[in-house]
């Protein structure tokens, strides 16, 4: 088989679908698939409409694995593993990507109805449409490209459709791994859910994610009688630039990351007297810490006591501390794993640049996946418009990207 002319086949059956991608792309959008935590009934309804596509379009061996939840009308999340069956059944080309969505947010802020999905300059807006409906489409799409040239891959080809990413992933893709042996060692696991503007990025590791909450207690009294209280706002001001010295206490650098160093941010203020003449005795502020993988978030932690501890003494106030997330840094995939070199190969096929082994601060789906042991890659050519108003597709990144997974399927 000339493997460049089978490419250039299928890359120029890819183009020919750029219609119907687009239109898949609002026919899945009018499905608003928001989890019941965020006022939404789940995923069922799309999961529906999904099945039914994937089985007009050649799919196999189709399964929707239901992780119970009473809160959702269906009673349950759906997730969906189907496959395009190749010559060997020895590995397996995964996919995942995921069918739920953020609610709007402000909808004034839109052009349009947010699941009503419309085309602009060679975009489709909508909620939903970049996260994550670009690369579903793309992956789905790449499949049904392989089909109608008639070409059997190497290896069998996984598509997974998973549920609840956007709020944990506990009846997602955790889900799925814990009740369905469908993922193995030597299967490529390639998830689309970060990327950049050029398609250079591949993520391969995540820091360790550590929120924090601070309540400083002091003595609430009148502003033009400081004396007779203790300022709990002050305290936690001083508080809060001493615990800047996190920066000093741990440089380290791992140039795999960008930023290539652990960050401590103050960030959440909540609001504590409603007057100007009242000395706060009660103060509330958070801070989100993206701890490199070298470092002990419980290390940190302990530090963070420490110079608790000192604030407290000087200005007399108690200060709890309350984990609001914590999410210890994965194993990373290595940078030279079958799945980053495949995609390396088809970036550079595709869009003609070199892409990098990268690791970033945010979290991703695919650490699930590599906390029970798989290496998985996440990898996307976007704007990043996720979760804003006016979240857009570029239709040129879902066409390319679908080129990008085909390139991966025809790889031996």
């Amino acid at each position: 088989m000339n493997a460049n002319g089978t490419f250039d086949k299928l890359a120029t059956r890819i183009e020919q679908y750029r219609d119907e991608m687009v239109d898949l792309q609002m026919k899945l959008c009018a499905i608003p698939a928001i989890a019941p935590s965020s006022g939404g009934e789940g995923e069922a309804k799309k999961a529906e409409f999904l099945v039914e596509w994937l089985k007009a379009n050649g799919f196999v061996d189709i399964s929707v694995v239901k992780a119970p939840d009473l809160d959702a009308p269906a009673c349950y999340r759906p997730n969906i593993l189907a496959y395009y069956r190749g010559k060997s059944h020895a590995r397996t080309v995964w996919v995942m990507t995921h069918m739920d969505v953020v609610p709007p947010g402000e909808v004034s802020l839109w052009r349009g109805d947010p699941f009503k999905a419309w085309v602009e300059k060679g975009r489709v807006y909508g909620r939903g449409v970049e996260d994550n409906q670009q690369d579903m489409v793309a992956s789905l799409f790449a499949v049904k490209a392989l089909r109608a040239e008639g070409i059997v891959p190497a290896y069998d080809i996984g598509i997974a459709l998973v549920a609840d990413e956007e709020t944990g992933s506990v009846k997602g893709i955790e889900h799925v791994i814990q009740k369905h042996k469908c993922f193995r060692k030597q299967d490529l696991i390639i998830v689309p859910d970060a990327g950049d503007e050029h398609g250079t990025m591949i993520e391969v590791a995540e820091k360790t994610l550590l929120w924090l909450k601070f309540k400083t207690l002091g003595k609430q009294a009148h502003g033009s009688t400081p004396e007779k209280g203790i300022n709990s706002f002050k305290a936690a001001s001083f508080f809060i630039t001493a615990l800047n010295d996190l920066y000093k206490i741990y440089p380290g650098r791992d140039r795999l990351f960008d930023p290539p160093i652990s960050t401590f941010e103050p960030t959440k203020k909540e609001a504590n007297v409603p007057n100007v003449n009242t000395i706060p005795g009660e103060d509330v502020f958070y801070m989100d810490m993206r701890i490199l993988p070298k470092v002990k978030a419980q290390e940190v932690q302990s530090t963070i006591r420490k110079i608790a501890a000192r604030i407290e003494k000087k200005f007399k106030v108690k200060i709890h501390m309350e984990i609001q997330q914590k999410a210890p840094a994965a194993p990373p995939t290595q940078p030279q794993a079958p799945v980053v070199l495949a995609l390396k190969k088809a970036v550079q096929a595709v869009y003609k640049k070199d892409a990098k082994a990268m690791g970033i601060g945010g979290g991703t789906v695919a650490a699930v996946f590599r906390r029970a042991g798989f290496s998985a890659a996440c990898w996307s050519k976007l704007d990043e418009t996720a979760h804003q108003p006016n979240e857009y597709c570029i239709i040129d990144n879902m066409v390319g990207d679908a080129k990008v997974f085909g390139h991966i399927f025809l790889q031996e």
